[in-house]
């Protein structure tokens, strides 16, 4: 996406402060970052780790692990793992009018319902919610979830999207809740047409974000084609897309495309929540942006986890 400079969502309720490198972003020496301050003391990392074959690799332990803060070997608190602890997920389908041409509703309506099979009734809960220019909370985080089956029925596309401004909303939501594996899931067509922010902008939502973000984009084959397309002709820029949003908070941007990649797309995702690692280090005390690095002693293996915080 085409950044819009100095583009501040005001939205977002942290403290933001200058200076510091964004999250594997260029940007340009007369624009600063935006930083985002946080004031936990532990900084909260979903690790998913898997083998050479693509397998997740389970019964690691802390002493499995390491964690570079800034480069810096930092000592791992905690580390919980445990896939039979429950999932609550935030989920944010995109109501702009974008959506409302083709199936892409239709589309991202069944990924809704076949997530929502994915998950246990009466243990892991759910929040839905709506976004156009602005959040809106259809249904409270519930453990009810036979009760919402028809949760985004009746719901018509309008108006223009603020994706990156929803998402940091839905972080805040989300951040209070006790399950162990957390996420967002955003449902949309990829387009994000009036929260354009630039890369320093991104990486900086996406360090304030202590869950990972999976991005669907419910869109025909055709409109999948094209966004790849327009992806791989784009050369570098000091701007940033979803997919970099996803991949800064350890989670990923993917397509559904149809029914059949609905299904699968929900039972991948769901499965690799149920499965990551949550480990916790000490959050250092300046005010600065900083980078995480998480490994395993296992070389061939691969891990998937959030790319930094702000300390302070």
């Amino acid at each position: 996406m085409k950044s819009l400079r100095n583009r501040l969502f005001a939205s977002l309720a942290v403290v933001m402060v200058a200076g510091g490198a964004p999250l594997g972003a260029q940007v340009p020496a007369d624009q600063a970052p935006v930083k985002f301050r946080s004031a936990a003391d532990l900084v909260s990392i979903q690790a998913s780790v898997r083998d050479k074959r693509g397998r997740p690799l389970k019964g690691l332990t802390s002493s499995d692990f390491e964690v570079l803060d800034n480069g810096q070997h930092r000592p791992i608190v905690s580390l919980r793992a445990d896939r039979e602890s429950p999932v609550s997920l935030a989920i944010l389908v995109d109501m702009s009018g974008s959506m409302s041409v083709g199936p892409r509703i239709a589309m991202a309506r069944k990924t809704f319902l076949s997530l929502l099979s994915q998950l246990h009734d009466g243990q892991d809960e759910l929040a839905v919610f709506t976004f156009d220019a602005t959040l809106e909370e259809r249904q409270p985080f519930t453990k009810n979830l036979r009760a919402l089956g028809g949760a985004l029925d009746g719901f018509q596309p309008f108006g223009s999207t603020s994706l990156y401004d929803a998402t940091a909303a839905a972080a805040r939501r989300l951040a209070d809740r006790s399950a162990t594996h957390k996420a967002i899931i955003v449902l949309t067509d990829g387009l994000d047409t009036s929260s354009k922010l630039t890369a320093s902008e991104v990486s900086g939502l996406a360090s304030s974000i202590d869950v990972p973000v999976y991005v669907v984009a419910t869109v025909p084959p055709v409109d999948q084609s094209a966004l790849v397309e327009v992806n791989e002709r784009s050369g570098p820029s000091t701007g940033a897309d979803l997919r970099d949003l996803a991949e800064w908070t350890g989670g990923q941007f993917v397509f559904a495309t149809n029914v059949m990649q609905t299904d699968v797309v929900a039972s991948t995702l769901v499965a690799e929540l149920r499965q990551q690692y949550v480990l916790a280090i000490e959050a250092a005390n300046t005010r600065e942006w900083r980078r995480i690095q998480v490994r395993v002693r296992q070389r061939s293996a691969t891990v998937k986890a959030r790319n930094g915080y702000f300390g302070g």
